[in-house]
């Protein structure tokens, strides 16, 4: 989210995936949730871990404010990673706890704005308890809206402080080039990220746009934002935000792309494939599976439909550079994989298989009556929205948007026009929001995503080999495969693409 060289998604990390294994070791942190009422928190312990010492003398591997030092501890602005677990976790229990108190009431104005702050000196006070780190000061922003949000999601209090303070954070080591440090919690659910000051400051101006978008259709492909916070140390200010997680952990994923629409520069680095699961980018996409991926004609709509919705969302707050993370899992690659490869993406049958938050998964972010009474079989899916590629194999694709927070400021117009000197700029992937909206919802409904016209329906969906399924093409769609390099345009959002 950080940037267009952020990488791997925050809202696209699994514990379970190969590629993303923990960094460091688990601070063991079990936190007290303090003023809520729960059944599961009888076993929650306070944090006996200390902070390892930062030492200025070290030797530093950086990328941006995130270093390794020589015995493998990562920092963040000169706060080691196991200290900033343990103050976000000990944060945002206080803070969800004493909102728990609070009355319920309608969303003002005013609360998009409002910020909280209270210190955590080591020793504990009369509001906070005693710690083995320095002291420290954690700011929740809006927290009335963020607990609109998660109330909209369906995330109770106490699941939330369940996920993210009961068992230790994982943190990530394949966090891409922005520099940022990513957490996902230890039952997958939610994603935390660092955040710059202006993607902080940017989010939260967003939020009272954001707030009637979700009132107004909570099935959205935007990244679903459950708390931004900001812990103060060492001088410093490091601001996180708390998403949603989009890969399960019980589902291997095969192969994974971060799509932008653009094609200037837009090839995976020979350092990113030699990766277990590497983020391949667009040029691969055209490259790996230049026919696309075809889906059933109500799922096509249904997700055609949202990135229109999504895509205006975002040009009218003059967001761009955003991409579209599209993870993939073959049903058929994995039916024939030794049994021994999938025990790591077992479910754990220590929670529950679903995710908590409504509209989290990729299927009820296009279709988000799942469990309100729809039709929609979700579980049978895994979350997933059924596919298939031009051999006929049966596929599951996790998708989302990500990286938001990037608005057309002045020097992403300078940015856009230096790569427009030495390259055609309606290729390079930084333009301005209205022709990028354009040209990403065309990307995706025609080259990306495929309707088929026939199958009525995933059950009834028989995923032939390539050679029946071109039978089945018109002479309309024969002709328009053969001319795959010109893109149609987007017709409106009233018609299909």
């Amino acid at each position: 989210m950080a940037s267009a060289s952020s990488g791997p998604s925050a809202v696209g990390f699994s514990s379970a995936d190969s590629g993303v294994p923990p960094c460091t070791s688990a601070s063991g942190l079990h936190i007290l949730c303090c003023g809520v009422s729960r059944k599961r928190a009888s076993g929650i312990k306070r944090p006996t871990a200390s902070e390892v010492p930062y030492s200025s003398g070290m030797s530093m591997k950086k990328i941006g404010h995130r270093g390794v030092d020589s015995s493998g501890e990562t920092t963040y602005k000169k706060t080691t990673s196991s200290a900033l677990k343990g103050a976000i976790q000990l944060g945002i229990t206080h803070t969800v706890g004493s909102l728990s108190t609070k009355p319920e009431r309608d969303v003002l104005m005013q609360d998009f704005y409002v910020v909280e702050s209270i210190f955590f000196p080591s020793e504990g006070s009369n509001l906070t308890p005693a710690h083995h780190y320095n002291d420290f000061r954690f700011k929740t922003y809006a927290p009335v809206a963020f607990r609109y949000f998660r109330e909209l999601f369906g995330i109770r209090p106490d699941d939330y402080l369940y996920s993210l303070c009961n068992e230790p954070l994982i943190e990530l080591c394949n966090s891409g080039a922005s520099g940022s440090l990513f957490y996902v919690s230890s039952d997958d659910e939610f994603i935390i990220k660092t955040v710059q000051h202006k993607e902080a400051e940017f989010l939260q101006k967003l939020l009272p746009g954001y707030y009637m978008n979700l009132n107004q259709n909570p099935r959205t492909l935007l990244p679903k934002f459950y708390g931004l916070y900001c812990v103060q140390a060492g001088g410093k200010n490091i601001r996180i935000v708390v998403m949603n997680n989009l890969l399960p952990r019980s589902v291997k994923m095969h192969i994974k792309y971060d799509l932008k629409g653009s094609t200037y520069k837009r090839r995976a680095s020979q350092k990113e494939r030699e990766k277990p699961l590497p983020t391949l980018k667009d040029l691969d996409f055209l490259q790996d599976i230049p026919d696309g991926l075809f889906l059933d004609a109500d799922m096509y709509n249904a997700l055609c439909k949202t990135l229109q919705r999504d895509c205006l969302v975002l040009q009218s707050f003059k967001i761009m550079d955003y991409s579209l993370l599209v993870s993939i899992h073959n049903i058929d690659h994995a039916q024939r994989e030794p049994l021994g490869s999938e025990a790591q993406y077992s479910a754990d049958t220590r929670r529950p298989a679903p995710q908590k938050a409504l509209y989290s998964t990729a299927m009820e972010s296009i279709q988000g009556e799942a469990r309100r009474g729809g039709t929609m079989e979700t579980d049978d899916h895994m979350g997933g929205i059924p596919a298939r590629n031009s051999k006929g194999e049966r596929l599951l694709l996790y998708i989302g948007i990500i990286d938001i927070l990037q608005s057309y400021r002045f020097i992403k117009k300078l940015e856009h026009s230096w790569k427009a000197l030495v390259h055609d700029g309606d290729t390079v992937s930084v333009h301005r929001p209205s022709f990028y909206a354009e040209r990403f919802q065309r990307f995706m409904c025609t080259t990306v995503f495929k309707k088929i016209p026939f199958q009525p329906s995933w059950k009834n969906m028989k995923f032939q080999s390539q050679s029946s399924s071109i039978e089945q093409k018109s002479s309309e769609d024969l002709e328009r495969d053969s001319t795959t390099s010109v893109i149609p345009r987007c017709q409106p959002l009233t018609q299909q693409c």
